[in-house]
């Protein structure tokens, strides 16, 4: 038998990622379902995945992923699927069901003050099991079973080459890759404050950087873009989960800023909440675009995190009677 986990690219793939060897209760074999892009290939090279078609928030054209999604369970002998959202896991969920699966629902960490649309359809599934990573909004079918970010913590501040010099040398910057919406407002912020002589590795997904000077990648492969994050001084993002997670397991403190519904550079404003909660845990610097300036880049660059040597398992409710389970409800 095989558990299918299913996930948009970006942060929810990310999350997935790094959850699935937490879950108690949740076995291998794995299989993935996700959107074909350089992440992907990445991140999940060597794994067994199918690519299904890209659908964006609230997407209509989520309907073609129905026969797919019902090829790929019927095909690899699937009991059981996961998910972190978004949207493309609906049609995998409602199938799962009615061939009485075992489904397990994990709302996003950028979720910290109730579900997303997507969670709140799941909700609407009869036997869906649903997980939220903050224990504020945990009630009713909701189960607070912990978070992604409870595998980092934040270090001291350190003495660094940053710190002697005061002075920036390398830089990341990485925008994203969510389909339509750009992020030009931190690009030209970025601009006008960082040092002349700055190399600068700019992943930019949909912003529009032809008129500003700005030589961007729209999208870097996963393992490029953590390596170039672990040898740059500082790494400044807008405020999605992925871009935080692949900051935190290279040991650096994030410069996260998040993107504005009012502004068009988003769907909702959930981007907050991300930067709110992580610079809560001290685990990023959280500041919005029009505000942010080289004092904040030079404080998260003197500001290291560190990975937990053994990350904390995620009771899921399909673990109820083991001893793990009993234990840490006790």
């Amino acid at each position: 038998m095989t558990t299918l986990l299913v996930a948009s690219t970006g942060g929810h793939l990310k999350q997935l990622h790094r959850l699935h060897r937490r879950l108690s209760g949740v076995d291998g074999p794995y299989r993935w379902a996700t959107f074909d892009t350089p992440q992907s290939r990445s991140l999940l090279e060597g794994e067994a995945v199918d690519y299904v078609h890209f659908v964006g928030g609230r997407d209509p054209r989520n309907i073609r992923n129905v026969p797919l999604a019902h090829r790929i369970l019927r095909e690899h002998d699937v009991d059981t699927v996961v998910s972190t959202g978004s949207a493309v896991a609906l049609p995998f969920f409602a199938l799962a069901r009615q061939r009485r699966l075992e489904c397990h629902y994990i709302e996003s960490a950028a979720r910290s003050d109730g579900p997303s649309t997507t969670g709140r359809l799941m909700s609407h599934i009869p036997g869906v099991y649903l997980y939220a990573q903050y224990p504020a909004w945990a009630t009713g079918r909701w189960h607070y079973r912990g978070s992604v970010f409870d595998s980092f913590a934040p270090f001291a501040p350190a003495t660094t080459a940053v710190a002697r010099s005061n002075a920036l040398k390398k830089v990341v910057v990485t925008l994203g890759t969510y389909r339509g919406y750009g992020f030009g407002r931190l690009v030209r912020r970025l601009l006008a404050i960082l040092p002349s002589d700055a190399d600068v590795l700019w992943q930019t997904g949909d912003t529009d950087t032809s008129s500003l000077g700005v030589n961007g990648h729209y999208a870097i492969p996963e393992h490029d873009l953590t390596q170039a994050m672990g040898e740059a001084d500082v790494v400044v993002g807008h405020a999605g989960v992925g871009t935080a997670l692949a900051a935190l397991e290279v040991g650096r403190c994030p410069v996260l800023v998040p993107r504005r519904l009012v502004r068009g550079e988003h769907v909702d404003d959930h981007q907050t909440q991300i930067a709110g909660e992580l610079g809560a845990r001290g685990l990023s610097r959280s500041v919005e675009a029009d505000d942010l300036t080289l004092d904040d880049l030079l404080i998260a660059a003197r500001t290291p995190v560190k990975s937990l040597a053994e990350d904390p398992p995620f009771l899921t409710l399909s673990a109820r009677h083991s001893s793990a389970f009993i234990a840490a409800a006790a």
